[in-house]
């Protein structure tokens, strides 16, 4: 509740209103969003639709962009802090390095909701989407294409949680394959912040080392996605099974023109408009286990029990296309451009 009081004026502290009383000082309210790093495309929707929700709430909208440091977020969020904010959203570049930062939040009385990334710290409020499940399904679709073969794994940043619950999703479909022999890891890295370049760089070092003998991909997101299908692509490789994340614009079109096999549909708009519901329905004191949706989760690496909301993934191949062209999530000339047009998927004819 401090985090609330900090917006309502010292008129109606001293005129002794409960807040309870008050609910129409949402207005008042300042939500403050900590971004990782605003280069990806995705977060840009999120952004959008984040603001969107807290216009309609009638409450204020703050942010700043780590840059992918982790340093600048924990200054970042003491500086949202100290503007005003009564809640905050952060996207966490570390998930460790941002523990402090949380901390002097929660000392303040101020909700945080670890958004799309977990901060495993009690009494923060989880959202995301089922990771486990995007994991799966990057590798049932590139296990449908290549069953068996060299295959790779281009991981997210280690200091992500989320690589290791993707990760751990993509082996469950995987590893009855590995042990049988059927398919051979021959190479597995992280991706250092998430950054394309580091995985076109992994990638390239693991062509090198295995003459390119690769036969699939699984990659944990567009942005990995794309370093790779670049490494590919300059050793003549391209069209090789790669998976996705995310349904970044570019990495759409690469599954149009069959440079990338699937990339995992979570609408950011969707999870941005519950990032600000929850954090402004948190800021106005409403407990945790009383958002609707919320479950007792504790499947984090410390088994620190959350309340938590997972949103569904959608898988996005060539043979589906349609369904973010017809959802407004991306034009049919973005998705198609460049698509040959004897080897054009539906979407695109």
């Amino acid at each position: 509740m401090k985090g609330f009081m900090r917006g309502v004026s010292a008129a109606i502290v001293a005129a002794g209103v409960t807040l309870a009383a008050v609910p129409a000082l949402a207005q008042d309210l300042v939500v403050g969003v900590s971004w990782s790093n605003f280069q990806e495309e995705r977060w840009k929707t999120d952004e959008a639709a984040i603001k969107a929700e807290l216009e309609k709430l009638g409450a204020k909208y703050i942010s700043a962009d780590a840059q992918s440091s982790n340093e600048k977020q924990i200054a970042d969020i003491e500086g949202l802090i100290a503007r005003g904010a009564n809640a905050l959203i952060v996207l966490a570049q570390d998930a460790s390095a941002v523990v402090p930062a949380v901390a002097k939040a929660k000392a303040e009385g101020i909700p945080v909701v670890g958004y799309d990334r977990l901060i495993e710290v009690p009494d923060v409020f989880y959202l995301t989407f089922d990771n486990k499940e995007v994991g799966r399904i990057q590798a049932r679709e590139v296990l449908k294409r290549q069953p068996e073969g060299n295959y790779v794994f281009i991981k997210g940043s280690s200091a992500d949680p989320n690589a290791d619950f993707l990760h751990s999703g993509q082996l469950e479909v995987l590893q009855s394959a590995i042990d049988a022999g059927k398919i051979k890891v021959v190479g597995e890295q992280y991706t250092d912040g998430w950054l394309p370049e580091n995985a076109q760089k992994n990638m390239e070092q693991i062509l090198t080392a295995n003459d390119n003998k690769i036969d699939a991909v699984v990659a944990s997101n567009d942005g990995t996605a794309g370093g790779v299908v670049a490494a590919l692509t300059a050793q003549g490789l391209e069209g090789l099974p790669v998976s996705g994340q995310d349904g970044d614009h570019a990495a759409l079109n690469r599954v149009a023109r069959g440079l990338q096999t699937v990339s995992v549909w979570k609408d950011a708009r969707e999870l941005g408009k519950a990032a600000a519901d929850i954090a402004v329905q948190l800021a106005k004191g409403t407990g945790p286990t009383a958002i609707a949706g919320a479950e007792k989760w504790s499947g984090g690496p410390k088994g620190v029990e959350m309340n938590a909301i997972f949103l569904k993934p959608i898988p996005i191949t060539k043979d589906n296309l349609d369904l973010v062209i017809e959802a407004g999530w991306v034009s049919q000339d973005v998705v198609c451009q460049g698509v040959d047009g004897g080897m054009a998927p539906g979407a695109c004819k």
